[in-house]
């Protein structure tokens, strides 16, 4: 199975070609970068493995011969573009864009009818072990806590909150059957008042180097539980990309989640 991933010689367009490589059921047939880049016309697995495996960069995915799957990170602008090509090429696609708008997550929902589409907000298996556990935990001790979220990402990053923080909160308000959009605060100053049972906080943190961390506290009289998921490297986002890609063959048009991929759903 061909891989094409987009914004290939990007910090995490290269970690993802690595893992794509390193899996027995997928090979890299190549990448894109904007057009007039310096690396149109390499190879990939020349600059980014240290070997040939005529894996060419382009700047179109028209251009990257023996695609059979796509797997995108890049950004919110880029993804109509990627998803129409996938589309009208009956190509499956993996989908760990973040900062993603409701018409863009429409259009993962419209292209979905057409070709089979792993999207999650976070590609890894811990994160994705971590909403399960939410969700229960949130039954148990949802109603006498005060239920707050804490991510912490890399300077580089350019949405806030982080997908992830995002979903987490649609999971812990769904399981207190709230609507996010109604009981989300995020971050707060001044003279602010009482805190209300009815909310969902969150606090972002923009510094160094850090992969992502995320954190939801549970905060009841006398006792606080944390639940925390760590990624130190790049590598878990990527691997879990390479496995929703690898469980994608074969399968019938339809939207499908990590859950889905790990055996959770």
């Amino acid at each position: 199975m061909g891989v094409a991933i987009p914004g290939v010689m990007g910090r995490m367009g290269k970690v993802l070609a690595q893992a794509v490589s390193e899996h027995e059921q997928l090979s890299l047939a190549g990448g894109t970068v904007r057009p007039g880049s310096e690396f149109v016309g390499q190879d990939a697995g020349a600059l980014i493995l240290g070997r040939r495996c005529d894996a060419p960069i382009a700047d179109s995915l028209a251009a990257v011969p023996g695609v059979s799957g796509l797997i995108d990170f890049t950004s919110p602008e880029l993804l109509p573009t990627h998803l129409d090509w996938c589309v009208a090429n009956g190509v499956p696609a993996v989908i760990g864009t973040t900062g993603l708008n409701a018409e863009q997550k429409a259009l993962i929902g419209a292209a979905a009818t057409s070709i089979p589409v792993v999207f999650a907000p976070n590609m890894s298996v811990g994160v994705n072990v971590m909403l399960r556990l939410l969700k229960l935990a949130t039954e148990l001790v949802g109603e006498h806590s005060d239920i707050e979220v804490i991510e912490a990402h890399h300077r580089h990053k350019k949405d806030a909150p982080s997908g992830t923080a995002v979903r987490i909160g649609e999971v812990l308000a769904d399981a207190m059957g709230w609507e996010l959009d109604d009981v989300a605060v995020y971050g707060r100053e001044g003279i602010t008042g009482e805190r209300p049972h009815r909310q969902i906080g969150f606090e972002t943190i923009r510094a160094g180097d850090v992969f992502g961390d995320h954190t939801v506290l549970f905060a009841a009289d006398g006792e606080r539980l944390e639940i925390t998921h760590k990624a130190s490297s790049r590598m878990t986002f990527a691997t879990g990309a390479v496995r929703a890609m690898a469980w994608l063959k074969g399968k019938p048009a339809g939207l499908y989640g990590m859950d889905d991929v790990i055996g959770l759903g």
